[in-house]
């Protein structure tokens, strides 16, 4: 295995610069979800118990 300096010469250098980076799995939004359901029965419990 060589280690090729990626600015010595030009493919090496494009092929270095065009490899894309390793992007993150994406958040799972349960909590967001769970979060505003609970919000929402909390809204609508103040809004009960206030109406009476």
């Amino acid at each position: 295995m060589s280690d090729v300096d990626p600015s010595g010469n030009t493919e090496a250098f494009r092929a270095f610069t065009n490899t894309p980076a390793e992007s993150e799995p994406a958040a799972s939004k349960l909590p967001l979800i769970v979060g505003g359901i609970v919000v929402a029965v909390i809204v609508v419990a103040l809004v009960l118990w206030l109406a009476l």
